[in-house]
């Protein structure tokens, strides 16, 4: 794979992608973990599965919309479902985490009714739904170049602010951080970052990749910077090995980058198990 890459245009545009996706999913998925919101990746990847499923039947409705890059129709609905799901966490206040389910219902009932209306599945939906080396084009490369460069630069300028967001929201407001305008930013970087990695991974294992990676750096990590570090690292190791592996075994790269996450996760419990057993020993 590494001689094809030098070769194939579409090798080139997989690898760097994954490696620009290794790092900012789980970069966003340690704020995403520590805020208990895990399941938002679920519902932004449902409802960009419906702007995915829009946009290839307006495709097929309209022939002058043809070659439209469903990436950009995919974006804007989950972009404006994050935004759903922050106003409706202001409406149940006592229950926030209504949103994510109503959000994630809405999501899969709007895919499910554009897939029927468009005759359903086809080789450029089921792409998206499992990720595929082949379908990363060019453009999809730049464009998930400027959203890495944007999360990179959100997260360096507002690290202090997210930070105390997602332990204490109550002191982060009373010390006077603009709670609402950060919740905003970071939610849109999300939805972002989720339909940016559907190429990638699918939309149905997108979640995965924000989750799992920091899952198995909280078992061994001894400070946040160090867990997000470790998280970045996990991701790549995932998304590099997950990639190389589907290109020799002939496997959906989505799958294997995913069970190699899971993989990375059951060593760091198993090291954390075997070192607390260990230390327990030597006292």
């Amino acid at each position: 794979m590494i001689e094809g890459i030098f070769h194939y245009e579409f090798l080139q545009n997989a690898f760097l992608t994954g490696i620009m996706i290794g790092i900012i999913a789980p970069m966003l998925g340690v704020f995403i973990v520590v805020r208990r919101l895990s399941l938002i990746a679920d519902a932004l990847s449902h409802v960009t599965l419906a702007g995915i499923a829009a946009s290839l039947l307006i495709e097929r409705k309209f022939a002058m919309m043809a070659g439209l890059n469903p990436l950009y129709l995919g974006m804007v609905f989950s972009v404006g479902g994050s935004l759903f799901i922050e106003k409706l966490r202001g409406v149940y206040k006592h229950y926030q985490e209504l949103a994510i389910p109503i959000i994630l219902s809405s999501g899969i009932g709007l895919g499910v009714i554009f897939i029927s209306l468009a005759n359903g599945f086809n080789t450029d939906l089921f792409s998206y739904l499992f990720g595929s080396v082949s379908a990363v084009s060019r453009t999809d490369l730049w464009v998930i170049l400027v959203i890495s460069v944007l999360v990179v630069l959100v997260i360096i300028m507002l690290y202090k602010e997210l930070f105390l967001l997602s332990f204490d929201e109550e002191h982060a407001k009373a010390s006077g951080i603009a709670a609402k305008s950060i919740h905003f930013i970071f939610i849109v970087m999300v939805a972002l970052v989720i339909a940016a990695s559907m190429r990638i991974v699918g939309i149905m294992l997108v979640s995965s990749l924000m989750t799992l990676p920091v899952a198995a750096s909280i078992r061994i990590a001894k400070g946040f910077k160090q867990t997000i570090f470790l998280s970045v690292l996990f991701g790549e190791i995932s998304v590099l090995g997950g990639l190389f592996t589907a290109y020799y075994l002939d496997l959906a790269p989505g799958g294997t980058i995913v069970m190699l996450a899971v993989l990375i996760l059951v060593l760091t419990i198993f090291y954390k198990k075997l070192t607390s057993v260990i230390g327990g020993g030597v006292e």
